[in-house]
């Protein structure tokens, strides 16, 4: 894996070299855009809007309109000098109890991995939010922009989770949410049945990306110039009338989510 930052873990007066690593991978197809007629990829050009040209990389420069028609020019190296402290650093601002964050705030995993010769102070602090069983919230500098996270303990590691601001979330309150719909009692107390007729215990392994491969297969075929046929039946919404009757439908039937040693266990 490539790092991409270094700098300090801070907590305290405490600094912990560490590097900062993706801890996921976005599993998705990569479509070429082609040309209908001749099937010729197709490119995007930087074409300068004064001289209608294409401009090559070494001559774009990144700039910010501070007002209509004048812009300031800044070089990686301003972006970093704005606050060497900050773009250096992952300042851990207090501990909490990891349940008051709601999921919503999440985005993306990092690892944490301790630079040579911090290898005790990294260890004591994940021994440290082990034993707490509190996390970090921290604020870091990356792509050019500060970013909340949490730092917390996972297995023998210390991973960054790296949050949303409240101001970036959207309000749903601008939803059209009923508040008058009633549920009757019988109702409820089917849907918790079948609730728990398809609890199981959470293993990550067991869910894959069936699709994708699905998309796979499809294009195999293609490829083979065989006919593609739909695969499936589309999903229609049930009709209101007919909820209480497909909740029990539903209960009647072993759940298909449940694997082999899942029935075994049961």
């Amino acid at each position: 894996m490539r790092a991409l930052w270094k700098g300090s873990i801070s907590f305290g007066l405490v600094h912990i070299p560490v590097k900062l690593y993706s801890a996921s991978q976005e599993k998705e197809f990569k479509f070429v855009m082609l040309h209908k007629k001749d099937l010729s990829q197709i490119r995007y050009a930087r074409i300068c809007k004064v001289e209608d040209k294409e401009v090559p990389w070494d001559e774009i420069v990144k700039g910010y309109e501070y007002q209509p028609g004048e812009y300031v020019i800044l070089t990686e190296e301003d972006l970093k000098n704005a606050n060497l402290e900050k773009s250096k650093s992952i300042e851990i601002l207090h501990f909490i109890n990891e349940d008051e964050i709601d999921t919503i705030y999440y985005t993306k995993p990092y690892f944490l991995e301790p630079e040579k010769n911090a290898g005790n102070p990294y260890t004591l602090l994940l021994e440290a939010l082990k034993k707490s069983k509190k996390v970090g919230i921290a604020k870091f500098v990356l792509h050019n922009r500060e970013h909340l996270a949490v730092i917390k303990p996972y297995g023998n590691a210390i991973i960054l989770m790296e949050l949303r601001y409240e101001e970036e979330l959207r309000n749903s309150k601008d939803l059209n949410i009923p508040v008058k719909e009633k549920t009757s009692a019988q109702e409820l107390s089917i849907a918790l049945k079948l609730i728990d007729h398809l609890t199981a215990k959470f293993k990550p392994s067991e869910y894959t990306d069936t699709y994708t491969d699905e998309i796979k297969e499809m294009i195999e075929k293609k490829a083979k110039g065989k006919k593609v046929h739909p695969k499936g039946q589309e999903v229609k919404p049930s009709k209101i009338h007919d909820i209480m009757s497909l909740l029990k439908a539903s209960l009647d039937e072993e759940s298909p989510k449940k694997t082999k040693k899942q029935k075994r266990a049961s």
